[in-house]
C-alpha cells in the first residue's frame, strides 16, 4: 500500500521498530483521516490486503474480548487493551 511505503520512507531513520512507536505513528496518522478518507484507502487495496486488514482486526478484537472475560475470572491478570482502529 502506498501510504505504508510513504510512512516507512518518512520515518525509517527517525523511529525504532518498537511497537509503541509504531502504534503512536499509526494512531497519529489515523487521526488525520475521516470516514470517507479511510473508505477511499480501503478501495485502493488489493483483495489480499483487505483480508489481511480484516484478519488483524478480528484477531486483535477477539484477543481483547477473551482477555476481558479472563479478567472477570482472574483479577490478578492484567490486560492493556490496544485501541485498534
Amino acid at each position: 500500500m502506498k501510504l505504508i511505503d510513504e510512512l516507512f520512507e518518512m520515518y525509517r531513520n527517525k523511529m525504532t521498530a518498537d511497537e509503541e512507536d509504531i502504534d503512536m505513528l499509526a494512531f497519529a496518522v489515523l487521526e488525520q483521516f475521516n470516514h470517507r478518507d479511510l473508505v477511499a484507502l480501503i478501495s485502493e487495496m488489493s483483495e489480499q490486503e483487505i483480508k489481511n486488514l480484516m484478519g488483524l482486526y478480528i484477531i486483535e478484537t477477539l484477543k481483547g474480548k477473551f482477555a476481558q472475560e479472563g479478567l472477570s475470572h482472574h483479577k490478578h491478570q492484567t490486560y492493556h487493551q490496544r485501541n485498534v482502529h
